[in-house]
């Protein structure tokens, strides 16, 4: 408990793993998707294994496939993770899958769709995978009173980290011809790689000081089906706690709008301002920033006036960016949003993390099972929130009426956190 090592030690994942947020789901990889799978005369449809489709209505399945898989398998490790006690063992296998499919990345251009497909749904359940296992650890590494603040440094880790390699791969792409690329392309798949490389190195400093208590065990179906019981028992336990149950509804509805804006973001800059790719990467650059400071500064308002009066703000806050965001124009508006969005964005985060830690009773010794059914609801949350993005763009060709229905979200999110009692 409260070793400094240790604590900044379980920080660097974020900081090994965010540039995978920052880099392949929202700023680089969404943008060279986009342009390697738009016609020459501008048409947005891809043929799928076949199928016809808009290609952003595609990538934000694809998404919605990749969350739906962890949502199945994910009690099965963890289940087996909480016989071994070996939660260590399942981070480094989610993180090396999910980088070496950063890395397969380098050889997706455009004609392969369905290979890019493919390694950017494995890249995301090796991310959201690894997620389980490492935030099951803080209810070990820091006592109850520093979440927040220990929350929000992991954040700040995560933010600073991937900053650094966006500006790297920045440089990479606007100065290709200086260092030996024939073209922009070039140098855009060699930053798959590089994200990759750093989520390894970095994760190697996680692994090697977390601890562990690892036990010899066997596999069988006692093993492999007592992940699937806790998050049962979690359930029957969960359901008589009510305010943990009231905040794990809210966290849901919330997260929905919260995920979806992030992983679409660059999207709607691209297809509905027409904002060009130097843009865009430059204002996901500001908001990384920006975020830092959300995330500290909600954590400072949560000790002051609470964690539910900062939930209840924030979500006040995204129900008004949803509904600016559908009357959106220019850039400057684009602008001002994504700043909004940055702050936002720090702060939930940090803090819904950080709260649910908070509402595990104290008595609990497995919080890996509980952090397991916190990460299916954020899985099932993303499912629900994409799907419903990509199709609504689908049916009404138009994203705006998409993030104005996210808004919906928020406002059940709100609703039920006001019937929510979080300690002070």
């Amino acid at each position: 408990m409260q070793n400094n090592r240790i604590i900044n030690a379980w920080c660097m994942y974020d900081w090994a793993n965010s540039v995978y947020s920052l880099v392949i789901t929202t700023a680089i990889f969404p943008i060279y998707y986009n342009a390697v799978t738009t016609s020459s005369s501008g048409s947005d449809i891809v043929s799928f294994f076949g199928i016809e489709i808009v290609n952003s209505v595609l990538y934000s399945y694809s998404l919605s496939f990749s969350f739906l898989i962890l949502t199945f398998f994910q009690p099965i490790l963890s289940g087996i993770a909480d016989f071994s006690g070996n939660k260590k063992l399942f981070l480094r296998l989610f993180m090396y899958l999910g980088s070496f499919s950063c890395m397969a990345l380098y050889f997706f251009d455009g004609d392969n769709i369905e290979f890019g497909i493919i390694c950017s749904v494995v890249a995301s359940i090796g991310f959201t995978g690894s997620l389980v296992f490492y935030n099951a650890f803080l209810p070990e590494i820091a006592s109850a009173r520093d979440f927040d603040r220990i929350s929000a440094r992991g954040y700040t880790f995560g933010y600073i980290g991937s900053v650094i390699l966006l500006i790297i791969c920045l440089i990479l792409i606007q100065m290709f011809d200086s260092f030996g690329f024939k073209d922009s392309k070039s140098a855009t798949k060699f930053t798959f790689l590089l994200v990759g490389v750093w989520w390894i190195i970095f994760s190697q400093i996680t692994l090697w000081f977390l601890p562990q208590n690892v036990k010899k065990i066997k596999i069988n179906f006692e093993i492999l089906s007592h992940g699937i019981r806790e998050l049962f028992k979690v359930w029957n336990y969960i359901k008589n706690v009510r305010n943990l149950r009231l905040y794990l509804f809210s966290y849901f509805f919330y997260s929905m709008g919260v995920q979806t804006i992030m992983l679409v973001a660059s999207y709607f800059g691209s297809k509905e301002l027409n904002l060009d790719q130097d843009k865009l990467i430059f204002t996901i650059l500001i908001i990384q920033i920006i975020a830092i400071f959300g995330a500290y500064f909600f954590a400072y308002i949560s000790k002051i006036k609470g964690n539910k009066f900062s939930l209840v703000v924030m979500n006040i806050a995204w129900i008004f960016i949803c509904l600016a965001a559908y009357f959106t124009t220019n850039e400057n508006q684009f602008y001002f949003l994504a700043a909004a969005v940055g702050i936002l964005m720090g702060g939930i985060q940090s803090l819904s993390r950080s709260t649910f830690s908070k509402l595990i009773p104290s008595e609990i010794n497995d919080n890996a099972s509980f952090f397991n059914f916190y990460a299916i609801s954020y899985n099932i949350s993303v499912v629900v929130g994409t799907f419903s993005y990509g199709y609504i763009e689908q049916i009404t060709g138009s994203m705006r009426s998409s993030i104005l229905a996210l808004m919906t979200f928020f406002i059940i999110g709100l609703f039920i956190l006001f019937f929510t009692r979080i300690k002070r």
